[in-house]
């Protein structure tokens, strides 16, 4: 791994630690993760490869970024204090976001580091898997799509979460 990939991926990782804290949630909340995957994608997503069954595995691991993704927006407490939005990561936020970001950085490095090359290279020949480039790919996609997910179900719920805040409870006029 580059020290691009070690910053890009510590810095992802960093922005769920910083939500572990209560805070305000404001527009960085969502542009800093979403500038992180965009130069992320446009480093890395050089190509979509489709020959044998490469789209299988990107498909596979998007869907894993996008289950991890969606459940860890669920799982990130917002609320309304003061006509501020609150926002703060969950436990189970917290491990699932570690978890998505850990499972690639740990593959990379078992793969270039710990022996794993010839491994891969075997179950890619078996599951006709046909380049390196459906690896990167499939992982930079699944990283996107992790963020991309969470960020929106974030901001879904936040706006319902809004939306109660100003809304007249029942029997009072306003």
């Amino acid at each position: 791994m580059t020290a691009t990939e070690w910053i890009t991926d510590i810095a992802l990782v960093l922005i769920v630690f910083r939500q572990l804290r209560e805070g305000r949630l404001d527009q960085k909340t969502f542009l800093l993760p979403l500038a992180i995957v965009a130069f992320v994608g446009y480093s890395y997503l050089d190509s979509v490869p489709t020959d044998g069954n490469d789209l299988v595995l990107i498909g596979a691991l998007t869907a894993v970024g996008a289950a991890l993704g969606i459940a860890g927006g669920i799982y990130t407490r917002i609320r309304s204090l003061d006509g501020d939005l609150l926002i703060k990561a969950g436990a189970v936020s917290a491990v699932l976001w570690i978890a998505g970001m850990g499972a690639r950085m740990g593959f990379q490095t078992w793969v270039e580091h710990g022996g794993g090359a010839d491994d891969v290279a075997r179950f890619s020949l078996t599951h006709h898997i046909t380049s390196q480039q459906a690896w990167v790919t499939a992982f930079v996609l699944m990283a996107l799509t992790e963020v991309v997910t969470r960020v929106a179900t974030i901001y879904i719920r936040s706006r319902a979460v809004a939306t109660a805040a100003t809304r007249p409870v029942l029997g009072t006029t306003v």
